[in-house]
């Protein structure tokens, strides 16, 4: 079965000129960003201590099997409650933020159904990130892609060229967010991997909502419940044709 996420990226410009950059870079601190008081943009990017932690030798990653009967929204909800995203009161539905969704997939030759969930792949060669005039969308060394906030203009380059459609624009003033994912209006954001619960020796919400059908570890480690299952039964990565080598994989589709 070949899984084909409509591709919205825009390929009319190839290159961004220094001067653009620079004021691009000139243009952030202006920008008007809407926050919870005392919490800072920068703070879901810096989790993890630059000088600690946060190393090469991990690569962090998921393995998703879709063939266990799991109710997938459940995975959502707890993925909206971790970070807050059940707060959103806008008028239109697809201007909702979604750091997790389930998608429906039909095999027209045979008729076979499935749902799958689809988050951010953590690509190794991120697109995202190569398209951010301002460095906002970046690359832990561990292999999380986050966005930095206070960075991010909302040019939206990155939703454009995110294969997976995984990425969100705020467009409405937030409140009641929580601690752990300061948001802001006029930025993008997507599934962090929730980094602050990776770092603190947790799992993501929604493995730990997954009833086992998510397993979440180390790709580097051989050793690793997420590399032993990968090395039994295999498993695949959605559009491996783009040479993306995403941090998420999925057995059953």
């Amino acid at each position: 079965m070949t899984i084909n996420i409509e591709n919205e990226k825009q390929q009319d410009t190839t290159e961004i000129e220094s001067s653009r950059r620079n004021f691009i870079f000139g243009s952030v601190a202006a920008a008007g960003l809407s926050v919870a008081p005392g919490v800072m943009l920068y703070q879901t990017a810096n989790a993890r201590s630059l000088s600690e932690k946060a190393s090469s030798k991990v690569r962090w990653g998921m393995l998703v099997d879709t063939s266990k009967q799991v109710d997938w929204n459940k995975c959502v909800e707890a993925c909206n409650k971790e970070h807050g995203l059940n707060n959103e009161t806008h008028s239109r539905d697809d201007q909702k933020t979604q750091y997790i969704r389930v998608v429906d997939v039909t095999n027209k030759g045979t008729g076979y159904s499935m749902s799958l969930p689809v988050m951010c792949q953590h690509c190794e060669q991120a697109p995202c990130v190569d398209v951010c005039p301002t460095g906002a969308s970046m690359t832990r060394p561990d292999g999380i892609v986050l966005v930095d906030r206070h960075r991010c203009i909302g040019c939206r380059y990155c939703m454009m060229a995110c294969p997976y459609k995984a990425r969100s624009f705020v467009h409405e003033v937030l409140s009641d967010q929580t601690e752990n994912t300061p948001r802001g209006k006029g930025c993008v954001e997507s599934c962090n991997m929730c980094v602050n619960r990776v770092d603190n020796g947790q799992d993501p919400a929604c493995v730990e909502a997954s009833d086992g059908a998510i397993v979440f570890g180390d790709l580097n480690d051989p050793n690793s419940a997420i590399s032993t299952l990968l090395k039994e039964h295999g498993g695949k990565q959605i559009r491996a044709d783009l040479k993306l080598n995403p941090g998420v994989h999925y057995q059953g589709i």
